[in-house]
């Protein structure tokens, strides 16, 4: 078995990105995390062409705003993305805006293992 056709999560969101590029699925990751939003009824509407530090800001600021003004609907969106309450449950909630950093990443971890996987097998 390679080591390409071995699942190892990304360590941060730029690493994640780039490897999504690299793996020319990019465009998949960002119809699953449009689809995944709507189907929680918190449409994101990301634009296909939508470069990766773009894309990092708008889901960090659509968390952050979940988490500060809807948090029934933030917590329903972390279950539809199927986001490991545990790793949430570690997270510092003292600071808002780091919290919803760190949760964004989370999501677009969970959200690549999702079109990776798709994508492998």
């Amino acid at each position: 078995m390679s080591s390409s056709t071995l699942y190892i999560a990304p360590i941060n969101t730029d690493v994640l990105l780039s490897e999504a590029e690299k793996e020319n699925l990019y465009l998949k990751l960002i119809e699953q995390i449009n689809k995944d939003f709507n189907f929680a009824n918190e449409a994101i509407d990301l634009s296909l062409d939508i470069q990766p530090e773009e894309l990092k800001s708008a889901l960090h600021e659509k968390i952050y705003r979940l988490i500060q003004y809807k948090f029934a609907e933030y917590l329903n969106l972390l279950y539809i993305v199927d986001v490991p309450e545990d790793q949430v449950k570690k997270l510092d909630g003292s600071d808002i805006l780091e919290l919803s950093k760190q949760v964004a990443f989370l999501v677009l971890k969970r959200e690549w293992m999702k079109v990776w996987f798709r994508n492998k097998y």
